[in-house]
């Protein structure tokens, strides 16, 4: 009898892991089809889901509906694989100061902010993101639980915190710093050893050539890649030279222009079939400006959906006077150089992905993503269909998971979103995503 309670406590536990069952098939008819490889658009579509997956997908009449599917219908919308930002910190809200951020929402990440910020992010039509520097237990914890259904969020990738050469004292359980390269070695196997998907270093220029090659050879011998979060020009040669797959964020440089050896590092990657993915987070400057001209768009009580009450209060509040609460450095400066920066490294063979710094100051999770994709083509001068592209497949390929999903294509996981309207048109349309599915199941 004593073991009654211990075989209760398993029946419990697998029936957490089991499957949530998806019921009938679900067909999505009518809408304007943008696959995500971008190619020409299909009108009049139809996608089948069954279960997890896509079953089949073409134009209306030319694809079979099983009888016991539920219709959806899509007419007069965009129907697109979900977005995959590449590029957020969930570990945030958008609220405009850090300091008191710090101070009264640090020892809540695990059980109010992350969640929340997960939750805003799938219902703008994220369905898998790229996390970056937050403390590593929560990451891990924030992960299982979207993997297991027990809160809404995008599918997330996560790397735990950034390794830094001397990050603020009052950050370290999402900056580490990095002591020499038996140290840097160290760090990487921990993030290791607690299922990271990927690692961050920060600030390259400042660490030694041996502390990178440490950092470069563990996460090769643990079969992962490693991306260079640029704080300043000289950090973009400095890592794509020590083995950086990728970069994120494009720094604080006022130049027109960048540095020479940067250019160069891009073009010889590019040459060599294997061009630079970087995501960027240029919105963070266009949306800073916007909103310091008219920050009307704020009042909007949809962005604080899934924000407790008293925080959605907090943030709101915040956002008040950005001016004074935000201490982005010389945002003016740097907005005035960034479209020529973007399209001198497009040019030298940079590929462009999401990644919009959801949750930083003012970045609202619930807009972050989709100002990016705007930003691609007002800033970097990317078509709709190419941002789009690198909205979805790109990013999908950047992450290893493309086999999976970033385009709709039958056996793909139905990560699928819907806005009305002619989105190659008007890139904007993106901020009023109304159909979200991520792995077959339709959150909104």
């Amino acid at each position: 009898m004593r073991s009654t309670p211990r075989r209760l406590l398993l029946v419990l536990w697998l029936w957490m892991l089991a499957p949530v069952a998806l019921g009938a098939p679900r067909a999505l008819v009518g809408a304007t089809l943008l696959d995500g490889y971008g190619g020409p658009a299909l009108a009049d579509s139809v996608i089948v889901i069954d279960g997890e997956r896509i079953s089949a997908v073409g134009r209306r009449g030319m694809v079979a509906i099983p009888e016991d599917a539920e219709i959806v219908p899509l007419d007069g919308m965009t129907v697109l694989p979900g977005l995959i930002d590449l590029q957020v910190h969930l570990t945030e809200l958008g609220h405009a100061s850090r300091t008191r951020w710090r101070e009264a929402y640090l020892p809540l990440l695990e059980r109010v902010v992350m969640p929340a910020a997960a939750e805003q992010l799938l219902h703008a039509g994220v369905t898998s993101a790229r996390d970056v520097g937050s403390p590593l237990e929560a990451a891990i914890a924030i992960r299982e639980r979207i993997a297991m259904r027990r809160i809404p969020g995008p599918t997330l990738y996560v790397a735990g915190p950034t390794l830094e050469r001397d990050p603020p004292t009052h950050d370290r359980a999402r900056h580490w710093p990095v002591e020499g390269a038996a140290d840097a070695r160290a760090r990487v196997e921990r993030l290791v050893r607690a299922g990271a998907d990927f690692v961050v270093v920060g600030g390259a220029e400042s660490l030694s050539d041996a502390e990178l090659a440490a950092i470069d050879q563990a996460t090769r011998a643990a079969a992962l890649r490693w991306y260079a979060e640029v704080h300043a020009d000289a950090d973009i040669a400095r890592a794509l030279d020590a083995g950086a797959t990728g970069l994120i964020g494009l720094g604080s440089g006022i130049a027109e222009t960048l540095p020479e050896e940067a250019l160069a590092a891009l073009r010889s990657r590019a040459a060599h079939g294997a061009p630079v993915p970087w995501s960027v987070g240029a919105s963070v400057l266009t949306n800073y400006e916007w909103l310091r001209l008219d920050a009307g768009p704020l009042a909007d009580p949809r962005l604080y959906e899934g924000m407790p009450l008293i925080v959605a209060e907090d943030v709101r509040r915040s956002l008040g006077d950005l001016v004074t609460q935000i201490d982005l450095e010389t945002p003016a400066l740097r907005r005035a150089v960034l479209a020529r920066r973007l399209q001198l490294a497009r040019a030298a063979g940079a590929r462009f992905v999401l990644g919009s710094d959801a949750g930083e100051p003012a970045q609202l999770p619930a807009r972050a993503s989709w100002q990016e994709v705007e930003a691609l083509v007002l800033e970097a001068h990317l078509t709709p269909a190419e941002a789009i592209r690198a909205a979805t497949l790109d990013a999908a390929m950047v992450l290893g998971i493309d086999a999976d999903t970033g385009s709709i294509t039958p056996g793909k996981i139905a990560d699928i979103i819907a806005v009305r309207g002619d989105l190659l048109r008007h890139i904007a349309r993106l901020q009023d995503v109304e159909l979200v599915i991520h792995r077959g199941l339709r959150y909104r």
